[in-house]
């Protein structure tokens, strides 16, 4: 099996590197948790001294971020709550419970979301109509609850930061490895909500932005870690480092769009990808 390419002297994972206190005094809901990027960034905005509602669907998962989170807490707070953000009902009570403990609402992070594969998302030829509804539902509609029921809260607490995790593949078409329409028009769809908000809820102070990763190491990307062709490709397709992210990387990202340090950035998709959207 081909070995990706390391790039040597790469700067050590934001993880390993000791917290600024960038998000003191800031509360931030976290959707997606329970692992992968969500639960990176939900770490690392604890790190960084924010109070934190983690939301996942799954109890253990959600449990155990948030008790890792208090270990490395920078005057931070993690706090988690079983949410369904598909759920309409689920969002608005959970922003409502981040509300009544901390008294406002800084950011948001929707890092939650599926690949639709084993609903039946492909090519749109050969997508079915079950593969599409529950790609949209988990992957776009769930980020348009959460901002639904977000942007009031921040208007209320001066305004606020919306981050929105898309993909590469929201921007670009992908090959015969990544022919997933579905999941491609999700992505796609929420860059275009993210950019809507951010226009509309500039003058309330509200901030709206995008990460699109590229191939990050998730538990949601092991059939591409397993895949050889993929590795083999992985040169060309993130030349920065021929290797898969972390999701500490993409954390690191999150954690910058959602600070004072980005509080003149609106409206931007921010690739971390390696290189993949450059070629």
């Amino acid at each position: 099996m081909p070995t990706p390419r390391k790039q040597p002297g790469r700067t050590p994972t934001p993880a390993s590197q000791p917290p600024t206190g960038r998000l003191a005094g800031k509360v931030a809901i976290v959707s997606g948790a329970g692992s992968g990027i969500g639960r990176a960034a939900a770490i690392r905005f604890v790190a960084e001294g924010a109070r934190v509602l983690l939301l996942s669907r799954t109890p253990e998962s959600g449990e155990e971020a948030a008790a890792e989170a208090m270990t490395m807490a920078g005057g931070g707070e993690a706090v988690f709550r079983r949410t369904d953000v598909t759920i309409a009902a689920d969002v608005e009570a959970a922003v409502r419970a981040a509300i009544d403990r901390w008294g406002r609402l800084d950011a948001m992070f929707n890092a939650a979301g599926i690949s639709g594969r084993r609903f039946g998302d492909g090519p749109v030829a050969d997508c079915t109509e079950e593969g599409w509804h529950t790609v949209i539902g988990a992957n776009l509609t769930s980020i348009f609850l959460c901002c639904k029921h977000t942007v009031p809260a921040m208007i209320a607490s001066g305004g606020g930061s919306i981050v929105n995790l898309a993909s590469v593949l929201g921007m670009v078409g992908g090959d015969e490895h990544f022919a997933t329409h579905a999941y491609a028009a999700s992505k796609g769809g929420i860059i275009a909500l993210t950019r809507a908000i951010a226009s509309y809820y500039a003058p309330q102070r509200v901030r709206a932005n995008v990460i699109a990763p590229g191939l990050i190491r998730t538990k949601m990307s092991r059939r591409a870690q397993s895949d050889p062709d993929i590795l083999a490709d992985l040169p060309r397709l993130q030349p920065l480092t021929g290797d898969f992210g972390t999701p500490e990387d993409v954390a690191e990202a999150a954690l910058f769009l959602a600070s004072d340090a980005a509080a003149f950035v609106t409206g931007v998709v921010l690739p971390v990808d390696g290189g993949w959207t450059v070629r």
